[in-house]
């Protein structure tokens, strides 16, 4: 399965109270909507389709809309505060992100996404800034693969 990534980066660790905060500071208007759409999403914890994270949301709200959701993903990803993965198929997957991270292992099986230490990659963006001569001001960098718990199921 391939996947591709369009964003901002991972949630690390994303509370609940700064769920409305961020949303407020994108310029975005607060609405319970944003906030349960937001809030689920830093729950799951993997990417989720706009679907799967639709289906999750109407089990304990069934008067949202698909669209409202599908809304509140593409002004998330636009505000920084979700990632957009491509799964395969042309499927867009999303995950809650936190501003200051940018680097992730994304699990092709299982959708699971971890962030990657600043102190590892930082290392090597220093070297890729020396070797062109390129000044970096940020940087978005992710590996794909099999996360240990798919790999030991697939032996």
């Amino acid at each position: 399965m391939s996947v591709k990534y369009a964003g901002a980066p991972m949630l690390a660790s994303m509370t609940a109270p700064s769920i409305p905060t961020r949303l407020a500071a994108g310029g975005r208007r607060r609405t319970e909507q944003r906030v349960l759409v937001a809030e689920v999403l830093a729950a799951a914890k993997r990417a989720l389709s706009a679907q799967e994270l639709y289906e999750r949301i109407r089990a304990t709200h069934p008067t949202i809309g698909r669209a409202t959701v599908y809304r509140a993903l593409e002004q998330q990803v636009e505000d920084g505060m979700a990632s957009r993965f491509e799964r395969e198929g042309h499927v867009s997957a999303y995950i809650a992100c936190d501003a200051e991270h940018h680097h992730h292992l994304v699990c092709t099986n299982c959708q699971r996404v971890e962030d990657v230490a600043e102190d590892i990659v930082a290392p090597m963006l220093a070297a890729v800034g020396r070797r062109h001569e390129f000044q970096v001001d940020h940087a978005a960098l992710d590996f794909y693969g099999l996360c240990a718990s798919c790999r030991r199921r697939r032996r």
